[in-house]
């Protein structure tokens, strides 16, 4: 089936569609949508968020002057849009692939990214300091953030309203509204009246009351003020955003142009300060059936049919990691009732949708706010219940000073179950889990695990919920497992032991995590160039087990450490040892292998993991070079 889009196909950038008639835009809005489903079901990624934000891409380059105006979008997953009106349109289908766009907004990418995003709640801070920038150099500038109902859970985007709402600066926030139920029933009236509200004949009104009710005596003025305030708010529930220092204007419907069109221009030419934020509302999946009936499913989708909807999904003899953890936690907790569990607004992403369905009552998602939720499992910790937080290492970055101030400094047992540990593939370096080892294993007290198959993440969420006097993390990855024999529950393993995989007597790879398959495959080519390999699984970073890397380290000529994490994890713990003890100083030669010093960008996990240097063959060249061998060529990239 062929896709026309007459009108789409006139806009290169945003200027080109500020050419067109108002008349015109429902019919590119239309193109746009088919374009989008058509390009994703291509490529795969987010598809639910871009198709509800269609209409209110095209409003906002129709109406405002981008890229001169700064627009910036939260998360940036809703963006797809944005890119295809922004000259990228030709590059759409190299979304999240290799060399291609990246699935968020980027800064290097086009200058219709002015600030980059895949976390959420950005956006309000930057935009103000955008705005204020603005205004400081003298430029005439508008500062758009569009930010979703999800973000708007985090307290980021409240500590940004706050510090807006104190200033006279004019920042437009644009409140996309697709699952809150804030919003009374969106019509014609309501159309109407934020029409009304965000003209200039009505601000002005309303500011020429002020001056007025300023001239009666104080006690006049502030009932005046108040019912003023309170009939608004009666009106378009905008109560809790104009306390924050808002003028506030909604809901409006987001699908609707005739609504969108002039309440967006009647901001765009107000020349009255103070910030402002404009309620839509909008649905996820918007024109796409399939989305909209289930738009949880198709928030990230695989490759898609376009007609049926029917993702195509490779199939695994293995289970996801993510599922492996989750079915483990449950098994667990039928055991043990004090076990709870905590997710930010992940509990598909996590699993724990499937605990939740079994225990509902130990269930909690807290939203966006990781830092609460770390604070959260502590107050569990400290009052007998054995808390696992499962947060994605990236997400749990936001919440790092609760984790050394609310946890490691009380020694309280939350377990952190760490999702998306090191390369995460199409998402990119928004979402590498690269330094979750370093800023955990640098922290007293802290027991680190990694997962070097499916079976040892069982065994690592039955260890944790036996760490009641401190804290502890065990981490995985993304995708699949490799598809070994699993336990019918997990076993506890001994803190701070690793294990032995293969005896060898010349080479010594310890291994730390994901890394194990390749190591053993690394071995088999060694053995077969004459050098016998050792591979052993750490198990821990923290505690190191000091009496298997005293062995390594006396008994080979060359000891490897390899991990799927920054610089200052695994293998700065294992250096410091040895050099500590004095183990560097007969002639032991000893290779760090870790993720480089720079952001990988989007590709196959396993490209990702060849570019990081971190595959079965840079294994077996950093081994031969270790001993003065020649090096072997790498491999072409998969």
């Amino acid at each position: 089936m062929s896709l026309e889009t007459p009108l789409l196909d006139t806009v290169k950038v945003p200027a080109d569609l500020r050419e067109l008639e108002e008349s015109q835009l429902r019919q590119l809005a239309d193109e746009l949508r088919a374009e989008l489903i058509d390009a994703v079901s291509m490529t795969g990624g987010h598809l639910g968020a871009g198709l509800g934000v269609v209409e209110l891409t095209v409003a906002i380059h129709y109406v405002f002057n981008t890229p001169d105006d700064k627009l910036i979008w939260d998360v940036g997953h809703q963006c797809y849009p944005h890119k295809i009106l922004t000259g990228r349109r030709d590059r759409i289908r190299t979304l999240r692939q290799g060399g291609g766009l990246s699935g968020f907004t980027k800064r290097s990418e086009s200058e219709y990214d002015p600030f980059g995003a895949a976390h959420s709640s950005t956006s309000i801070s930057s935009g103000l300091g955008f705005k204020v920038a603005s205004d400081l150099l003298g430029e005439q500038r508008n500062s758009i953030c569009v930010i979703g109902d999800g973000a708007m859970s985090a307290g980021m985007a409240y500590e940004a309203m706050n510090n807006a709402g104190s200033m006279d600066t004019r920042l437009i926030v644009i409140l996309n509204d697709n699952d809150m139920s804030i919003a009374p029933p969106v019509g014609a009236l309501s159309a109407h009246l934020s029409r009304l509200i965000s003209s200039k004949q009505f601000r002005s009104l309303r500011h020429l009351g002020g001056v007025i009710a300023h001239k009666f005596p104080k006690s006049v003025e502030t009932v005046a003020k108040r019912a003023e305030e309170y009939a608004r708010g009666m009106v378009t529930g905008g109560t809790l955003f104009e306390e924050l220092g808002f003028y506030y204007v909604g809901p409006i419907d987001g699908h609707n142009l005739d609504h969108l069109l002039p309440i967006l221009k009647n901001v765009r030419d107000d020349e009255m300060q103070g910030p402002i934020l404009i309620h839509c509302v909008t649905q996820k999946g918007k024109g796409y059936d399939p989305a909209e009936k289930s738009d949880d499913k198709y928030h990230g989708v695989s490759k898609f049919d376009v007609i049926t909807g029917a993702q195509h999904k490779g199939t695994s003899n293995a289970p996801a990691y993510t599922k492996v953890f989750a079915e483990s936690l449950i098994k667990e907790a039928q055991e043990d009732d004090k076990i709870c569990a905590i997710t930010a607004a992940m509990p598909s992403g996590t699993g724990l949708n499937l605990f939740e369905n079994a225990f509902p009552d130990r269930t909690f998602d807290v939203g966006i706010a990781e830092q609460h939720g770390v604070t959260f499992a502590a107050g569990l910790a400290a009052q007998g219940m054995k808390p696992f937080a499962a947060i994605y290492s990236t997400f749990l970055q936001r919440g790092y000073d609760q984790v050394v101030h609310d946890v490691a400094l009380q020694s309280l047992p939350v377990r952190f179950a760490i999702d998306r540990a090191g390369v995460v593939g199409a998402d990119g370096t928004t979402h590498c889990g690269a330094y979750d080892i370093t800023y955990l294993g640098c922290l007293p007290g802290f027991v680190v695990m990694a997962a070097a198959d499916e079976a040892e993440l069982a065994h690592m969420v039955a260890t944790a919920v036996q760490i009641n006097d401190r804290p502890s993390a065990f981490r995985y990855p993304r995708g699949e497992g490799v598809g070994v024999d699993m336990p019918e529950r997990g076993v506890p393993l001994e803190i701070g032991k690793g294990r032995v995989i293969r005896e060898g007597t010349t080479v010594a790879i310890l291994s730390f995590g994901t890394r194990l398959g390749e190591s053993l495959k690394a071995a088999d080519d060694l053995a077969a160039r004459g050098l016998s390999t050792t591979v052993a699984d750490a198990r821990f970073a923290k505690p190191l087990d000091e009496e298997l890397i005293r062995k390594l380290a006396s008994e080979h000529e060359v000891l490897i450490t390899i991990e799927e994490g920054a610089v200052g994890g695994f293998g700065s713990f294992v250096l410091q040892f040895l050099a500590n003890e004095g183990l560097l100083d007969n002639g032991l030669k000893v290779r760090q292998m870790c993720l480089p010093d720079f952001f990988i960008d989007h590709e196959s996990q396993y490209n990702q993991n060849d570019e990081a240097g971190l595959n079965a063959p840079q294994i077996v060249s950093t081994a031969l070079t270790a001993l003065g061998h020649e090096t072997i060529e790498e491999p072409a990239r998969a």
